[in-house]
């Protein structure tokens, strides 16, 4: 394992931490926005959305964006 693995590695519980409350953020928001909004649908949109996003920036670092980032 080298070096930036080993320093990601030490921090997957903080990113999985921020992953996890943007999620839980939107679903409370999206309840308070709308009341009757059926939570699994809204909790799968909200992961499409997020993995969507993941896409993005994936492509972004595939395509050197980030290279002197």
């Amino acid at each position: 394992m080298d070096v930036i693995q080993k320093e990601l590695e030490s921090r997957k519980a903080e990113i999985r931490s921020g992953m996890d409350l943007l999620f839980k953020a939107n679903m409370k928001i999206t309840d308070w926005d709308v009341p009757e909004a059926d939570d699994t649908e809204a909790a799968n949109i909200i992961v499409n959305l997020l993995q969507e996003v993941l896409d993005e920036i994936k492509a972004d670092v595939i395509a050197g964006k980030y290279d002197y980032y």
